[in-house]
């Protein structure tokens, strides 16, 4: 029993695998109208925007950290 129900998650797997293959039409349209370009520029700015704020909230846990160290 344990056997077949492996043997169906993994042929189910396998075409979910499958349909990750095919062509992505909107990228193919936004590429045509030269909008990937904004997607693209949105995308980076959010990733800078939290590698940003990370850096920040770094420094300031390194801060409190030293403080209390030292107290």
């Amino acid at each position: 029993m344990t056997r077949k129900i492996i043997l169906l998650f993994c042929l189910l797997f396998t075409r979910l695998c499958l349909f990750a293959q095919g062509d992505v039409q909107m990228a193919d349209t936004m590429r045509s109208n030269g909008k990937i370009f904004v997607v693209v520029a949105v995308i980076i700015t959010i990733f800078a925007g939290i590698v940003l704020y990370l850096i920040r909230l770094d420094r300031k846990l390194t801060k409190l950290e030293k403080n209390n160290y030292n107290s």
